[in-house]
């Protein structure tokens, strides 16, 4: 019974085969292109990741640029602030040497003014005292 199976199943295999066999080629084209659909779409999955990455990157230098010029704004203003307050300082120390300066140079003519009113005072009471004579004293000596 082999036997005879054995051809009657090849011949029904040989015109399966060809029939089979345009059968597979055109599975094995679909699923090539299966294959190969999957590889594109892979592909543009990865491509799609990496340009995440990239935008993402972007991103992040681009708001990493806005940090260091929003800090270099914060500096040179507070710089300005500084440099402001300083020129002030030195405004009020100048201003205040100045009135320091005048009053120093008041009560220096207010104290001359005393004294010469005081040596005036001087003057008149000397002018005003009685002027003792000198007389000759009682004793005499005679040689």
């Amino acid at each position: 019974m082999l036997a005879v199976s054995l051809p009657a199943g090849a011949v029904g295999c040989g015109s399966g085969t060809r029939a089979r066999g345009s059968e597979s080629s055109a599975e094995a084209e679909r699923n090539e292109e299966e294959e190969q659909k999957k590889e594109e779409a892979a592909e543009v999955a990865k491509n799609r990741e990496l340009l995440s990455q990239i935008e993402a990157k972007k991103r992040e230098e681009d708001a990493e640029l806005k940090a260091h010029k929003t800090e270099a704004a914060a500096e040179a203003k507070a710089k300005k602030r500084e440099k402001k307050a300083a020129a002030e300082a030195k405004k009020k120390e100048q201003e205040a040497k100045a009135k320091a300066k005048k009053q120093e140079e008041a009560a220096r003519a207010e104290a001359k003014r005393k004294q010469e009113a005081s040596q005036r005072a001087n003057t008149v009471k000397r002018k005003s005292a009685p002027r003792r004579r000198e007389t000759s004293s009682p004793i005499s000596i005679h040689q």
